[in-house]
């Protein structure tokens, strides 16, 4: 035997031995502790939320490979097991207080945790590891727990290596004594359930790290200490997040004399020996989730919030706070469960579940909503519509969903408003599914095909406008010659359309073909164009990195065009300046040219304008406005532009545009239309993009007819645009810690949205007004929660607001220049953040903790530019005080 040992330190010390190495017949008695906290990002450690579980832990040597030193069997025994709360709490506030260990874990399971595992250590690392077949999985998972904690290598490098994490980047340095293992958690390769939000805006942000510090004695562990950290963020709200810390600690307290070593050469003969029971398991952890025994079913949850889904009270945070739930225990249910209640409810709820149910995005419920949904029948084209714009918010759309609306499209749809809206959602998923690397997919292909095959043989104006109409939700690169198609040699609506989706693609896909057209357009150089094509064309030139001449020729063509539009192009410029855009620089340049820089140019009248401004600045993300306004010579409105975008650092969401068109009113005011628009058809109407996604437009009127009886039979009420339930931050992330427990952080936010807008004339007081409101209620709630089976510890916050922008432009049109006044309001908000952290135990016993606060966030009524505010002076100081009626 002294002979065996003096030959083992001797291998050691000439660098044979790469991993560590247990002495013949002794035991190692160690303690062992696992921690877990869970609390805010900031938060200190010692007001967390968590457990401690801690045991003793015997390790002894059960055979050596005869031919391989480095090759050993390991016996591992967890004993003396006991759970307390990890932080000292007053005896009221202590879960474990006055409960034995095997109350708190359970008899059973509590037998099966001390069962003793084998483990097959060959050069430092887990080779095999040894358990009991049918052993509850958590207990399975805290030994692969603590089976990792023994696996190092003696010599600095990187390499795969598996443990209960899966196949993970693995790092050690080593130091004489003292060896430190970084795991790079990011890289590790095991099956993973999840998904994250489509924009990172509206996402969470993660990080972790994983590190373990050895410390060495007699070639063996006298110490290791294992620390992993989870943050997770709104990307939205940096302040926002939770954390999950896990601690491991092994400490060596004696070596004793043991049993003596197993003779034999082959593994598996000396597994047999020790207990035939024992099976090789993979030391990956298993999944593990633990039931709610006292949760109420999914019928039962519904009752508990359909008070809240009522359509009057979806301007309330509390409806997005219900919603969120519904989807919640949505993915959980089955199809029969779900059928089970949309068929059994009122017809005003049913938008609402509509809207959770899409939300959802699982098997169950799109085969659920499908099944209820008949779009044959056009009686229910309103809850199709709901369905239709929710699956295209959808926060993570698969190639199932696009292949359902490709399949609806082809069918029979009896209402012809819900066929456009089909085919307008998917481009929306087939540039949310390409933009995840999903271009290739088969459901993509086709409806690519579908959509362009479909738009070069239209032949009626309304079919084309419904493919354009996808296609600038879709922003298909292979689309742009086609729209250039559109936007030159077509007319009215249908070239606007063209125009106006090649400006939603990002400028480093429009091509030197694009800009070249866009100049043809602006500067008419093949044929005559109407004004909202040819703005168009010069802001996609101008914010496409234009060059030196370009904005010259630009500048120069101010003095030459119609006074509005003089006016809308030459306030374009001064807002690029004032706003710093990107083309700044080169129209400073071109500015110092007095050719292009001069009073007359400079000082045309006209009421059209355009203006960009802050609507919030934060550390975290900024949120912009832009207001242009563009009206024909007779003082008719023909666009109004109101967009609302999101940026930060990285990336951009385009949350809002809300367009108001007319052309044609010229004949109601007997007055000239502007060159180019002689034909143009009297219609009014609104379009609208919403969080990235182009939706069906609303007319007001199309035709002289249809404007005259809706004048006569106007009661200034504004017509709904879009209205409903949507999810916005959808972040699912299941953890698996080194310690054995699984954790999991979960993030919804979603808003309850209602924009409407409307469009009045007064021909007795020569005026017409716009409105658009915008309401929404905000809710966003995040639980991140490790669930040991045993115990459950986490933290839930939540963030809510409610708040309203109002767009209102008043236009009197009995003089000229014509008075224009434009407002723009947000009213005071009330914003409430909460965080709750909590323990629990299976029998009921709980632990809670909350904070939070409340504020209001001060209304604001946005200056836009002086110009504006001198006009909004003379518009209502010149009002007559009895205002009477409209018509």
């Amino acid at each position: 035997l002294i002979n065996s040992q003096a030959l083992f330190a001797f291998a050691f010390q000439t660098g044979h031995t790469t991993g560590p190495s247990l002495n013949n017949d002794k035991l190692y008695k160690f303690a062992y502790s696992a921690e877990v906290y869970v609390d805010s990002v900031k938060a200190s450690l010692q007001r967390s939320a968590g457990y401690r579980f801690s045991s003793g832990v015997d390790v002894n040597l059960l055979w050596r490979n005869p031919e391989n030193d480095d090759d050993q069997l390991v016996k591992m025994t967890i004993r003396d097991v006991q759970v307390e709360t990890v932080n000292e709490r007053p005896a009221d506030k202590n879960i474990f207080k006055g409960k034995s260990t095997e109350k708190i874990i359970g008899k059973e399971y509590l037998e099966a945790l001390q069962r003793p595992i084998v483990v097959e250590l060959a050069r430092g690392k887990v080779k095999t590891f040894y358990s009991y077949q049918n052993e509850p999985a958590f207990t399975q998972n805290i030994k692969r727990g603590l089976a990792s904690l023994f696996q190092l290598q003696l010599h600095s490098g990187s390499a795969p290596e598996v443990d209960i994490s899966g196949k993970c980047d693995t790092t050690y340095n080593v130091r004489q004594d003292q060896v430190t293992k970084i795991k790079a958690l990011d890289s590790c390769e095991r099956e993973k359930h999840g998904f994250t939000s489509h924009n990172p805006i509206l996402d969470v942000s993660s990080k972790s790290t994983s590190a373990t510090t050895y410390v060495l004695e007699d070639s063996f562990i006298k110490s290791a200490k294992a620390e992993e950290n989870y943050v997770f963020v709104l990307n939205s709200q940096r302040k926002t997040g939770s954390k999950i810390v896990s601690k491991q600690k092994l400490e060596l307290k004696s070596v004793q004399a043991g049993p003596g070593l197993i003779a034999g050469k082959q593994v598996a003969g000396i597994i047999k020996t020790i207990d035939s029971s024992y099976v090789a398991l993979s030391l990956v952890a298993e999944p593990v989730k633990s039931e709610c025994k006292k949760c109420p079913s999914f019928s039962e949850h519904w009752q508990s919030i359909r008070e809240h889904m009522y359509p009057e009270k979806l301007s309330n945070a509390e409806a997005v706070r219900s919603f969120l739930s519904f989807i919640q225990n949505i993915r959980k249910a089955t199809k029969e469960e779900i059928l089970q209640i949309i068929r059994s409810e009122k017809k005003e709820l049913l938008p609402q579940i509509v809207d959770a149910v899409t939300s959802a995005q699982t098997p169950a419920s799109l085969e659920a909503v499908l099944d209820f949904l008949d779009f044959k029948d056009a009686s229910t084209s309103l809850l199709q519509e709901r369905f239709l714009y929710a699956c295209g918010f959808a926060s993570h759309p698969n190639e199932m969903l696009l292949k359902s609306l490709t399949d609806k499209f082809k069918g029979d749809i009896a209402n012809e408003e819900i066929r456009e809206t089909v085919v307008i959602v998917m481009g929306a998923l087939i540039r949310k599914l390409c933009e995840k690397e999903g271009c290739k997919l088969p459901a993509v292909l086709e409806a690519k095909r579908l959509i362009l095959n479909r738009l070069e043989k239209a032949r009626k104006d309304d079919n084309v406008k419904m493919y354009l109409l996808a296609l600038k939700n879709a922003l298909l690169p292979e689309a742009i010659p086609l729209l250039l198609k559109y936007a030159e040699s077509e007319e009215g609506s249908i070239s606007n359309l063209a125009a106006t989706a090649l400006q939603r693609y990002d400028p480093s896909l429009l091509t030197k073909e694009v800009k070249e057209t866009m100049n043809r357009i602006y500067h008419q150089n093949r044929k005559v164009h109407e004004k909202t094509v040819r703005t168009t064309a010069a802001a996609i030139i101008l914010n496409s990195n234009p060059s030196y001449m370009e904005v010259k020729n630009i500048l120069l063509s101010i003095g030459e065009l119609p006074l509005e539009m003089s006016k809308y192009m030459l306030s374009m410029i001064q807002d690029i300046l004032h706003f710093e855009m990107p083309s700044s620089k080169t129209v400073r340049r071109v500015l110092k040219d007095m050719r292009a820089h001069n009073y007359d140019r400079f000082s045309k009248t006209g009421s059209s304008s355009a203006y960009s401004g802050y609507i919030t600045r934060g550390p975290d993300v900024s949120s912009t406005y832009s207001l242009d306004i563009l009206y024909s010579g007779s003082g008719i409105l023909r666009r109004s532009n109101l967009n609302i975008r999101i940026f930060d650092r990285n990336a951009e969401l385009h949350a809002s545009q809300v367009v108001l068109e007319a052309q044609g009113l010229e004949s109601i005011i007997a007055a000239t239309p502007d060159e180019g628009e002689e034909n143009l058809d009297s219609f009014a109407g609104m379009s609208a993009i919403l969080f990235d996604v182009q939706l069906r437009p609303v007319t007001f009127f199309q035709g002289y007819g249809d404007l005259m009886s809706k004048m006569l039979s106007a009661t200034g009420d504004s017509m709904n645009v879009v209205k409903g339930l949507i999810l916005l931050t959808d972040y699912s992330q299941e953890i698996q810690l080194q310690s054995g427990p699984s954790a999991s952080a979960e993030f919804l936010g979603g808003l309850a949205i209602d924009i409407s807008g409307g469009m009045e004339f007064s021909l007795w007081y020569r005026e017409s007004k716009t409105n658009v409101k915008n309401r929404v209620a905000t809710f966003v709630s995040g639980n991140t929660e490790v669930d040991s089976f045993f115990v459950k510890t986490g933290m839930e916050t939540t963030l809510e607001v409610e708040t309203s922008l109002d767009f209102i432009s008043t236009v009197q049109f009995s003089q000229y220049p014509f008075l224009v006044c434009m407002q723009m309001d947000r009213v005071g908000s009330p914003f409430r953040h909460h965080v709750t952290k909590y323990e629990s135990l299976p029998s009921g016993r709980r632990y809670t903790a909350r904070g939070g606060k409340a504020v209001l966030l001060a209304g604001n009524e946005y200056p836009l530019h002086q110009e504006n505010s001198n006009m909004c002076k003379q518009v209502f100081g010149a009002k007559s005080e009895s205002s009477g009626s409209w018509f």
